[in-house]
């Protein structure tokens, strides 16, 4: 029965998906009403998100220690490919997040994805194959949580991918939405590329892609190296890791309730996800466990710093997760994966409601830029609630599910520096606790600053009464507040820690042997270091904002602020040593074919041509002149027939 429920967990949204996008479009213009289509597409939409948490929550409740199912899909030449799920309790309880999170955004877009001043004006006639490709969406992340084999995690992997980019690119109206999504399918598919080859040289290492197997072969040190390392290509293109992560803050031209399902619980959630499944391969390679924590201090601290200097409200939000999944990487590079998935799952929580939240105060007032807003807490009072207890979360405000979450992050950088504990070097641990506790001030400074800019202080430019959203907008915001408060007090449950647990290097008799029991919640005298350091964040944004409310805090960054904005200019590098190049041999490549490949084959039929057309020419003799050629040529044939008689006697 488990077996069967974790096969039905990514079914359901993807039966879903697949009904929806036989649904025609609704009606350009609709002047009022919603159509038949549109309320199908609601309908499938709610109904797969709904019955994927059903399922999810059953599984919870259920599943114990790690079950696990399969059957032979290919077999080449014994190198087998499998259909089934491996099902524990981190696969549980992430899918239970995905899956909450996918009917938050699949009930709020209902009343996001109108146009127009009024709820029943004009509504988005693309929204039946928006609903279905959030379904699509959100089965390729269950199959990457609760696939039993490589190649079926590859599978949801790249699903993924496809449905960000036509999700982000929904808006057709808008320019920037078709480049941000190329932008992001491209950059993916760079990382991508790494993820499958690292696919591959386990599953021929092993001779079998079942994870179970892979985990449990004695793969040679070389092999598993080179194997993490490509993995880690595609877990930094998915979860915006650097290099990697210039796509994420412009895929911010999506809907908002795409952001929130990206952002969240699915694509950026997937890259930690996987290295936490596979996480005995890379306890065994600390190569690649010491280059994940150099990648993850650099992307902490990046996201961090340019989310101080934003004006756009989701940038702010995006460069935020590019910093927490920083937390994460960091976290599992210092060897603590079950603190990573903890802070997983509050982010998916926190962020999910800071992306909605965020989504409702641009449904009221029309722009997502900070400058020109404020005062909108007595007019959003709702609004205004959730966000704070976001963005406490976000920062790490105890007694909210963020501050265990990242204490939790912490405390193990913390052993792993002072200790040795982790599998990495000490100066990995020192490198990863370094940057998060610096980003604990930063993240303190840039979310007292967003609170402060968007609610607080005089309206900037005069806005229509903005006003709280309606209740199809509200409730799911107001539901997603409960976890982003309470869930970090999970922490505390010993059964909670124990199905995070990530499964052990197994042996093929007992798969399922699991790693030692690790605390989640570390309350030490060391606690007291980032909480001081939240406190000189918030208050340094304060006393800026209150030497001039009218004003930016962000403007004591003085000549940083330009850099900060920009992410350290990072996208202009890109574009000059790899797009530029990239661009310049395409069409060098374009030019050599058009004019050499091309040129040749055309240039001999022309050739051709001509010279059938010169003899045509020749063909095409007035009779008199024709007549006299024919008697010329037999009078030369038979000189010639004389002369070579002539000498042959």
């Amino acid at each position: 029965m488990t077996g069967l429920l974790g096969a039905a967990l990514p079914a359901v949204p993807l039966l879903a998906g697949l009904l929806g996008l036989l649904l025609p479009p609704s009606p350009r213009g609709a002047a009022t009403g919603e159509g038949t289509a549109r309320r199908l597409a609601i309908g499938l939409g709610v109904a797969g998100a709904a019955g994927a948490l059903l399922v999810a929550v059953l599984l919870a409740l259920r599943v114990g220690a790690p079950v696990e199912t399969s059957a032979t899909w290919i077999d080449l030449g014994g190198l087998r490919v499998t259909l089934g799920v491996r099902l524990d309790g981190a696969a549980a309880l992430v899918a239970v997040a995905v899956s909450a999170v996918a009917l938050a955004v699949q009930v709020y877009s209902i009343g996001y994805l109108r146009r127009g001043p009024h709820d029943d004006v004009e509504v988005d006639h693309r929204y039946p194959p928006y609903a279905a490709q959030i379904s699509l969406f959100t089965a390729a992340m269950l199959t990457v949580v609760v696939a039993g084999d490589l190649i079926l995690l590859l599978v949801g992997w790249e699903v993924m991918g496809l449905c960000s980019y036509l999700l982000i690119a929904h808006d057709r109206r808008l320019p920037e939405a078709p480049a941000a999504a190329v932008k992001a399918f491209l950059v993916t598919r760079v990382g991508d590329v790494g993820f499958l080859l690292g696919i591959a040289l386990l599953g021929v290492s092993a001779g079998s892609f079942r994870i179970a197997d892979v985990l449990a072969h004695d793969h040679s040190t070389g092999t598993l190296t080179a194997a993490c390392l490509l993995l880690l290509a595609g877990v930094a293109g998915k979860s915006a890791q650097f290099p990697l992560h210039t796509w994420l803050p412009d895929a911010m031209a999506g809907p908002t309730p795409i952001s929130a399902l990206i952002h969240a619980a699915t694509m950026v959630a997937a890259g930690v996800y996987a290295v936490t499944r596979l996480f005995p391969l890379f306890a065994a390679a600390p190569v690649a466990l010491t280059v994940l924590g150099v990648l993850a201090a650099i992307t902490l601290l990046l996201g961090a710093f340019a989310a101080t200097a934003q004006d756009d409200l989701k940038r702010v939000l995006a460069w935020s997760t590019v910093s927490q999944i920083g937390y994460m990487t960091g976290a599992l590079a210092v060897g603590s994966p079950s603190a990573a998935l903890f802070h997983l799952l509050t982010h998916a929580a926190f962020k999910a409601l800071l992306f909605l939240a965020a989504g409702a105060v641009i449904h009221a007032v029309g722009t997502t830029l900070m400058s020109r807003m404020g005062g909108l807490r007595t007019a959003m009072p709702v609004t205004f609630w959730c966000t704070l207890i976001g963005l406490g979360a976000l920062a790490g405000v105890p007694p909210l599910s963020g501050f265990f979450s990242k204490e939790g992050v912490l405390a193990a950088a913390e052993a792993a520096a002072l200790d040795g504990a982790g599998p990495t070097p000490s100066w990995v641990g020192w490198l990863v606790w370094l940057a998060g506790l610096l980003g604990v001030a930063v993240t303190a400074w840039y979310a007292t600053r967003l609170l402060l800019r968007t609610f607080f202080g005089a309206t900037r430019i005069p806005l229509a009464e903005p006003h709280d959203p309606p209740a199809v907008l509200r409730w799911p915001v107001l539901l997603l507040a409960v976890p982003a408060a309470l869930l970090g007090l999970a922490g505390f449950a010993g059964t909670f820690a124990e199905r995070l647990r990530p499964a052990a290097p197994a042996t093929r008799e007992q798969p399922s042997d699991l790693l030692p029991p690790e605390g989640l919640v570390h309350f030490t005298p060391a606690v007291l270091l980032p909480l001081a350091l939240l406190a000189v964040g918030v208050g340094l944004a304060w006393a800026g904002w209150r030497r001039d409310p009218a004003a930016d805090p962000a403007r004591f960054l003085g000549p940083l602020r330009p850099v900060f904005a920009r992410a350290f200019r990072l996208d202009d590098v890109q574009h000059t040593l790899v797009v530029r190049p990239v661009t310049a041999l395409a069409t060098a490549t374009r030019a050599g074919d058009e004019r050499i490949v091309d040129g040749a084959v055309e240039g001999s039929g022309r050739g051709a041509y001509r010279l059938g057309g010169g003899l045509a020419a020749l063909h095409r003799a007035a009779l008199p002149r024709a007549a006299t050629a024919v008697l010329a040529g037999a009078l030369l044939i038979g000189l010639a027939a004389v002369l070579i008689g002539g000498w042959s006697t």
